[in-house]
């Protein structure tokens, strides 16, 4: 079995990665440790840069198209990591998970229509939205002080409400790292159904199961699931290889399917470039040992900031993900303001981090921090974190 080494501390400057060369843009400053853009700082698994080396060694570059063996792939990934059973004309390629869910609210509602979210949430889903000028309704997800969890009473009072032709739901959801239960997923399916709501699940962190879970795709949960669903997934975040943009999505209802897959094919949005295919083809039958070691690394990494945090920054609590490389951070309790927070975070401990109020109003008093990298780089930035909030709060 081949040893992967996460510990090694790669340079990415001049390789035009947004996580470094956008810090100035983003923050201001570019003297600042990287922990915000979702990618990982680990060399990607090899077998993946031998395919597409081998493909990019042939002297033509011309038209090409996906090889069924790309497709299977896929659906073999699906069945023998989360036992979801996909059937070949269910799937589609499309040119990564934002652009899965513009096309989807572009086909499936109208200017003016409202689209439901669950804040704190990625960033695009309010984004998308507003941008295509549909309306924004929230539903926040509920947050006891220790953990969050989805508020169906919440989602059928808004779905009364304002008549929503859409809703984006985020399963893991980014940023907390909640994997929705199977029950939990059901009930939100009926509530879409007797609605006559379309659900789109983005399912990028599907593959990224911590402590032993397993990955419950929202179409796995009955027949509402998949009377509404539109379900994206793709090997990006799980391999590392969100810059050749391979994903797909899998829509089950067959009236559904029809209609907008003839929409995407015959606007060429459903026409995968060879560089995806090929990467996301090794990765799905080649990289298995890499993403379990990889994983069992970043749980390692995971524990080490909740136990720095709990050790040595007072204060701090760290929400314990179920899934990804994230981590949401709770600064409530060292009783500063947000502003406080973040100028500490950028001025004081040097660390790019993302603002919690990105993900909605719900965010204040948060940070969400990319643990997808070397231990050491964690080390050095929790002690620049633990020597900031010393200065700070001895300050105030």
């Amino acid at each position: 079995m081949t040893q992967y080494n996460f510990d090694n501390i790669i340079d990415r400057h001049g390789t035009s990665a947004v996580k470094i060369d956008r810090l100035d843009a983003v923050f201001g400053r570019h003297d600042l440790t990287p922990l915000w853009i979702a990618d990982l700082d680990f060399a990607v698994c090899p077998e993946i840069t031998a395919a597409l080396s081998r493909r990019l060694a042939h002297p033509v570059l011309g038209y090409s198209e996906a090889s069924e063996s790309y497709w299977q792939a896929i659906i073999d990934w699906n069945l023998r990591r989360h036992g979801f059973s996909i059937a070949r004309n269910e799937l589609a390629f499309v040119p990564g998970v934002v652009k899965g869910i513009a096309l989807a609210v572009n086909f499936f509602t109208r200017e003016g229509d409202g689209v439901v979210i669950q804040p704190p949430v990625y960033t695009p889903f309010r984004t998308v939205v507003e941008g295509n000028n549909r309306k924004v309704i929230e539903n926040p997800l509920i947050f006891d002080g220790e953990s969050y969890s989805m508020d169906l009473d919440g989602l059928r009072s808004v779905v009364a409400e304002h008549k929503p032709k859409m809703m984006v739901l985020c399963n893991p959801h980014n940023p907390i790292g909640i994997q929705w239960d199977a029950d939990t997923l059901a009930e939100l399916a009926a509530i879409a159904r007797k609605a006559g709501m379309v659900v789109v699940s983005d399912e990028i962190h599907g593959d990224l199961m911590l402590g032993g879970r397993r990955h419950i795709p929202f179409l796995s949960a009955g027949p509402d699931a998949e009377a509404v669903g539109i379900m994206l997934g793709a090997p990006s975040k799980t391999f590392n290889i969100p810059g050749l943009v391979s994903s797909w999505m899998v829509v089950k209802n067959p009236e559904m399917r029809e209609r907008y897959y003839k929409w995407l094919e015959v606007n060429e949005f459903s026409a995968p470039v060879m560089i995806s295919t090929i990467g996301a083809e090794a990765a799905y039958n080649n990289g298995e040992e890499w993403l379990d070691q990889m994983l069992a690394y970043v749980e390692g990494n995971i524990d080490f900031v909740i136990d720095f945090a709990a050790r040595r920054i007072p204060g701090l609590k760290v929400i314990r993900p179920q899934a990804s490389f994230l981590l949401w951070l709770d600064f409530r309790g060292l009783h500063l303001c947000h502003r406080e927070v973040m100028d500490m975070l950028l001025d004081k401990a040097h660390l790019a981090l993302n603002d919690g109020t990105m993900f909605g109003a719900q965010g204040d008093g948060f940070a969400r921090l990319n643990a997808g990298t070397p231990r050491a780089v964690l080390a050095h930035a929790l002690e620049s974190l633990e020597t900031a909030v010393c200065t700070v709060c001895k300050q105030s």
